[in-house]
């Protein structure tokens, strides 16, 4: 398991907060997160996961689509937390589709959004993990601090 820190010393370290996740292999892959102050989406670049560090292509998110993301990630939220007690089973999983109508609708709206944006940054993303729970309607339980990219 990795350290955790508290959330003081993360923003200290210069660690920041990751709002939503879309995509987990062998560490984030894909979602949204603060890069220079503002929500940025990233996507993994580097397949190599040999360490904590791993290189992203990152692009600005609008106002809109953050609204809109949160929106989608409570959704997942509220369910993951149903299957953690068992009141809910991989087959209601929203990203499933035709599960949650709002979560398909939010699905297609934000589809465009997700896509890098020409001039979509490269940068190294080193991750630090708090001690709450894994998911919650604050994001997941990781920060990034963003480099230059290799």
């Amino acid at each position: 398991m990795a350290e955790t820190w508290d959330e003081q010393r993360l923003i200290a370290g210069g660690f920041r907060r990751a709002y939503a996740e879309f995509e987990w292999h062998d560490g984030p892959r894909a979602g949204l997160a603060d890069v220079d102050g503002r929500p940025h989406y990233f996507q993994g670049h580097d397949d190599d996961h040999a360490d904590e560090s791993d290189e992203y292509l990152v692009w600005p998110a609008s106002e809109a689509a953050v609204v809109l993301e949160r929106e989608q990630w409570a959704i997942f939220v509220r369910w993951n937390r149903r299957s953690e007690t068992g009141e809910a089973g991989p087959e209601s999983h929203p990203a499933l589709g035709r599960v949650d109508a709002r979560y398909d609708e939010l699905t297609r709206l934000l589809a465009p959004h997700r896509q890098p944006a020409e001039g979509a940054r490269r940068l190294v993303g080193e991750l630090a993990f708090d001690a709450g729970d894994r998911y919650r309607a604050d994001g997941p339980d990781y920060w990034f601090r963003w480099h230059p990219g290799r």
